[in-house]
């Protein structure tokens, strides 16, 4: 199984930003998906999830109403769109698939499988 995630920069503060993660060796259906993030000094944390279908989407609500969360049909691919970025968003930012539904969506011990993390880094 691969994650590869990719699309982060350095961009201003008010500015946009598209990550993507591409996976391979699974099936991508199968999976609920989720990006978290990790800051400096800080532990990892959920940013945005959606499910397997990619009818129901959920948000922290430090970047809710900002980023968005997709997963276009026939492609093995999840994309997150960040407009209107803050310094705060600075961090690297992880991709990672959920096989249960019974796990708790919000948390990484329910994940099971990473990317690779891509740095996103906004200036002031």
């Amino acid at each position: 199984v691969q994650l590869q995630a990719c699309g982060g920069g350095l961009v201003q503060a008010g500015g946009s930003l598209r990550l993507s993660c591409a996976a391979s060796g699974l099936t991508f259906s199968s999976f609920a998906w989720g990006w978290f993030r990790e800051a400096p000094g800080k532990e990892r944390e959920f940013v945005a999830g959606i499910s397997w279908r990619g009818g129901h989407t959920y948000y922290a609500d430090s970047v809710r109403g900002r980023f968005t969360i997709s997963r276009p049909n026939a492609e093995n691919t999840v994309y997150l769109q960040m407009n209107d970025l803050k310094p705060e968003d600075t961090a690297v930012y992880y991709c990672a698939a959920r096989r249960s539904a019974l796990e708790n969506r919000y948390s990484i011990r329910s994940y099971d499988y990473w990317g690779q993390g891509t740095l996103v880094t906004v200036s002031s």
